[in-house]
């Protein structure tokens, strides 16, 4: 069993405070394991087991407790209110009003509270309001290139791994599978749960073949500047015809999903998020090939682009595309005081773009062109250059 310790450590840093641990991210990312991990510290702690409850909402069994009043009466009849309680509830989204439920078991008992959901809008509406300030997020993200290295400790090189690792992702349930027809299988139907449980059913969506069409443009278009009027004029020449306001729903919920990130252009000179002309980046890459039948090499600029924007979005940065005057910036990103700067190629070109894009801008917080030619490394004009594996596997970035 591979522990993923990142994820273990963030939650043992909120052990036993008065915060509720919500554990995000895409489904099949290890929401579920890593919960159940959790547990099994718990359990070979000091901790009582009685007083551990835990409660998955997907299975069938449980179905009955999907009800706030049915879940609640339970608790109180099985639990202790003298003794710590600690709370494990897994896709509590299922659960009607539970953020009633949260909020009740954070006054009535002596509590520790973990939840996981599938779906950005757990963290709105009533939890905003209920929970206030009361709250952390850990965003689960399918396996980086490290814990893939570590799962599989194979014999292949560090570029051949990171070849296989871009073009097949990371999702954990399909790392397991050694024939091809299998992976794709699994692949698939993570892609389909994703886009019928998610997003069409969330959407009230009636026609699906608008849905894959908005997700096959996203993903053939990775890195690309994005808006509703190209997706809507692409569908048209199609002979799709669909309102924007359907596409921009859709958009909203391949976002709640986390199948999909919206990176949105910052002024940089004028300090101000711009509205217009976002980038798009999906969860994982292997989602994009499998669905595409696309490899490593094809459009291999972008992928190593997504990949790097999924790392920085791991590492806990928010990250913005950079304008300075008429030059783009990759990727701006901000993690407490610190701001970094990155510029991603597939390799270095003959003239000297990359680097002046970031030596225009006139402050001196770290600038990094990231490469997949490892040739290319070094620096320039005190800007240096990273093989993109040396960046994925240095933890200290």
């Amino acid at each position: 069993m591979y522990k993923r310790t990142t994820y273990l450590d963030q939650l043992n840093t909120f052990k036993d405070t008065e915060f509720i641990k919500v554990i995000t991210g895409v489904r099949r990312s290890g929401k579920t394991y890593l919960l159940n991990s959790f547990k099994e510290s718990l359990e070979q702690s000091d901790i009582k087991i009685e007083n551990i409850f835990f409660m998955s909402f997907e299975s069938f069994s449980n179905r009955e407790f999907r009800n706030a009043e049915k879940l609640y009466d339970k608790i109180v009849e099985t639990m202790s209110k003298t003794e710590k309680i600690y709370f494990l509830f897994d896709e509590i989204q299922l659960v009607d009003r539970w953020q009633d439920v949260v909020n009740s078991l954070r006054i009535d008992f002596k509590s520790d509270i973990y939840v996981t959901g599938s779906n950005a809008s757990i963290l709105s509406g009533e939890l905003a309001t209920l929970l206030a300030g009361r709250y952390v997020t850990i965003e689960v993200f399918p396996f980086s290139f490290k814990e893939y290295l570590d799962f599989f400790n194979s014999p292949k090189s560090v570029e051949e791994a990171f070849f296989d690792y871009v073009t097949s992702g990371g999702f954990p349930s399909a790392l397991h599978m050694q024939q091809v027809e299998l992976k794709t299988t699994i692949m698939t139907d993570i892609l389909d749960t994703i886009l019928y449980k998610d997003v069409a059913m969330r959407a009230n969506l009636n026609n699906e073949e608008v849905l894959v069409r908005v997700v096959d443009y996203l993903l053939d278009n990775i890195g690309q500047t994005i808006s509703i009027n190209k997706i809507a004029n692409t569908m048209k020449t199609d002979g799709v015809n669909v309102s924007f306001q359907t596409i921009d729903k859709l958009l909203l919920q391949l976002e709640n999903a986390y199948l999909f990130y919206k990176v949105h252009r910052y002024d940089l000179r004028g300090k101000e998020r711009l509205k217009t002309l976002g980038k798009y980046f999906v969860v994982d890459t292997g989602i994009r090939n499998y669905r595409l039948t696309k490899t490593f090499r094809d459009n291999m600029g972008s992928q190593i682009e997504n990949i790097v924007y999924i790392e920085l979005k791991r590492r806990g940065y928010r990250v913005f595309v950079g304008k300075y005057d008429d030059y783009e910036i990759d990727f701006v990103a901000y993690k407490n005081n610190t701001v970094k700067y990155y510029q991603v190629t597939r390799q270095m070109p003959d003239g000297t773009r990359e680097e002046d894009n970031l030596l225009r801008i006139p402050d001196n917080y770290e600038k990094k062109i990231i490469t997949a030619n490892r040739m290319d490394v070094g620096n320039i004009g005190g800007i240096e250059i990273q093989y993109i594996t040396d960046f994925l596997l240095n933890d200290d970035e």
